[in-house]
């Protein structure tokens, strides 16, 4: 008797309706976070767990989802969230004066653009960087097995109902300390300079949930380098640089002029070297990913079939995204600079700055790419790779016009520098992701084109959002260095550097020996990282020791001490009978305080939008107040024993989810 033949498998569904508007959902809630934590600390943290966790949370109700459903939604979010990154120079324009706002359809189109050459240029890599690689992408593996065991069982099923609870834990207490903290009844942050005999230095913290979030996740390796930039910068840099100053003005002015005319410039140069060196170990899988993806293209030429997993984009279809994103770019370049000194030679400088966008974009995407699999999206040197991509656009603008003594010409320069690199900074910030996420997908099978499909499909839902929120933080809160800035103004670090490079180097005082000094630092630090790496102990990144040279203590400080909990949290849950499924709940718990604070931050510049909306004299900055200045004191000391009860709380209540 014959068998009858069995039925081919029907492939699962990967792109559905549902799952797009799902993933448009949670852009909104992870880019208006990550927006958020850019501003503020000048980092900003990978999506793709937290928005794995939540889809599976929300789609389990639905019969017939599937993994690879619920990957294409959570690379629809980390994109978005991811996209977020360019904050790191837009409000550039803000504090050189030539934006008064952000206007929202050129946002959008700087962003769009840019990310979507961001994924075209990493389509190539794929085969060398995640298929063809052992680089361990720990966020994309972490996200696949979160995919994994969601969809395998009904013990996936509680554990992501698990992982759901300790976000929104999470979230709430680090919420929660915020909004005491606009009601003054703890403080927000603690400083004190003080004098060392003949100079001074100085000490601060805030009390941020989102920085110890932040430090558990990059972490101990990259919390102990940060820590390190830190002591080198206010032990070493600061009481230096503040033995050469009369003592004039008022120790506060001293102690914070020195760290931000100077040292931040030390900082600038750490980091600057450190982007380098990223980019001279990946040239060689750069060109093997070339070389592999024309390989397949010839072959799909020749009629042979792929696999699914290995189907991406034809290169025929990438090559044509990136020549129509070229028209807009330079239409974007045009209108931007229209009545300034481009407008003297605008084919030579527009058509020169797209040669320049193009050739920089790729060496960035597999910089960037290289990195976040080596390190995760998190920890890599989006911010150093922005730092050259401002210093070669500023350098290449000084060859053609020179210096001015014209300030308005010098200002339309700097601002041309500027929105060239937040072009570039699209590109980057979006490689930056990329490949964290297919690595995802190649260890859940799914199809890789529509992974990139769907990585464009979060670009544009991130573009669309970004804009909103910079436009609302700036008018409420505002930027640190700009007009108007208030008490509650955001520092948005990254910003003020790239800024402050651009006018240095197009103003003729670019701090070339305070960025040399930092360049030495920075090889210093390699030279050690490389011997620590090969004696198998370990590392200590360059990159964050040049963030914590150049970020205020008040950032830095709480992210190495959120880095020690991680890692006493992460040794315990190794000792756990699923050591996996610990140390992911930490890993949420950590992503909770992140979103809690920036969700609130972005809440609270809404209360403040409302509460001014008269335009009062003087301004209202702590509309929720609840007590007086007379209750400072207490609020000081409040702060620590709330503070610290807190972290305790949540991490407590992790371990008991994640025992049970």
């Amino acid at each position: 008797m014959q068998s009858s033949p069995t039925a081919p498998t029907r492939p699962l569904a990967e792109l559905t309706i549902r799952g797009i508007v799902l993933g448009a959902l949670i852009t909104v809630l992870f880019t208006a976070a990550n927006v958020y934590a850019g501003l503020k600390v000048g980092l900003t943290f990978a999506t793709s767990i937290p928005a794995a966790v939540v889809s599976m949370a929300i789609l389990r109700f639905f019969k017939n989802a599937n993994i690879l459903e619920n990957n294409i939604v959570q690379t629809i979010a980390s994109a978005a969230g991811t996209l977020a990154a360019i904050v790191f120079v837009l409000p550039g324009l803000i504090m050189v004066g030539w934006w008064t706002g952000f206007p929202y359809w050129t946002t959008v189109a700087v962003c769009t653009a840019g990310g979507i050459l961001g994924v075209m240029f990493s389509v190539p890599l794929r085969r060398a960087l995640v298929t063809g690689s052992d680089l361990p992408y720990p966020e994309g593996v972490a996200a696949a097995e979160v995919l994994k065991v969601g969809s395998e069982s009904a013990e996936g099923d509680l554990e992501n109902a698990k992982g759901l609870k300790v976000i929104i834990f999470g979230s709430l207490v680090s919420a929660g300390y915020a909004l005491l903290a606009a009601m003054k009844l703890v403080a927000g942050e603690a400083a004190k300079n003080f004098r060392i005999g003949g100079t001074a230095s100085g000490a601060s913290t805030s009390y941020s949930m989102l920085l110890i979030g932040v430090g558990h996740l990059v972490g101990i390796s990259v919390g102990a380098a940060m820590f390190v930039g830190m002591l080198i910068a206010w032990v070493g840099l600061v009481p230096y640089l503040a033995s050469f100053n009369p003592f004039t003005d008022s120790l506060d002015t001293v102690v914070s002029t020195v760290f931000r005319e100077q040292v931040r410039f030390i900082g600038a140069g750490t980091i600057g070297v450190a982007a380098i060196w990223s980019l001279l170990r990946i040239v060689g899988p750069i060109i093997a990913g070339l070389r592999s993806a024309m390989a397949a293209s010839r072959a799909r030429a020749g009629g042979s079939v792929l696999e699914l997993t290995e189907r991406d984009l034809p290169i025929g279809i990438v090559a044509g995204a990136v020549l129509l994103t070229l028209p807009p770019i330079a239409w974007l370049l045009w209108n931007f600079s229209t009545g300034g000194p481009v407008h003297e030679h605008p084919a030579a400088v527009i058509g020169g700055t797209l040669i320049y966008i193009l050739i920089v974009g790729v060496l960035i995407a597999a910089v960037c790419g290289y990195m976040a699999g080596l390190i995760g999206a998190s920890n890599s040197p989006v911010s150093g790779v922005g730092i050259l991509a401002v210093l070669g656009a500023s350098l290449l603008l000084v060859a053609i016009f020179g210096h001015s003594a014209d300030p308005g010409r010098t200002n339309a320069l700097i601002a041309y520098a500027l929105f060239t690199t937040a072009i570039i900074f699209s590109v980057a910030t979006i490689s930056n992701d990329n490949l964290q996420d297919l690595k995802t997908g190649q260890l859940v099978g799914a199809t890789p084109w529509k992974q990139q499909v769907a990585l464009v499909m979060g670009v544009v839902f991130g573009s669309l959002v970004i804009p909103v929120v910079l436009d609302l933080l700036k008018n409420t809160l505002g930027f640190v260095g700009m007009p108007g800035a208030g008490p509650n103004a955001l520092s948005a670090p990254q910003a003020a550097l790239i800024s402050s490079l651009a006018k240095g180097v197009l103003g003729g005082d670019p701090h070339w020996n305070l960025i040399g000094a930092g360049a030495g630092i920075g090889v210093v630090v390699i030279v050690i990282d490389e011997l620590l790496g090969r004696s198998g102990k370990m590392r200590l990144p360059p990159l964050a020791v040049g963030m914590g040279i150049y970020l205020p203590m008040a950032l830095t400080l709480l992210i190495p001490v959120g880095a020690l909990i991680g890692y006493y949290y992460d040794r315990w849950a190794k000792r756990t009978p699923n050591p996996a499924f610990a140390e992911r709940m930490g890993v949420l718990a950590a992503t909770g305080l992140i979103v809690g604070e920036s969700l609130f931050g972005v809440a609270f510049s809404g209360v403040l939008a409302w509460a001014n909306r008269a335009a009062p004299i003087p301004p209202i900055d702590a509309p929720l107040a609840l007590v007086g200045k007379s209750f400072e004191n207490a609020a000081f000391y409040a702060a620590p024993l709330v503070f610290v009860g807190l972290i305790w709380l949540l991490y407590r209540r992790t371990r008991s989810m994640a025992r049970e």
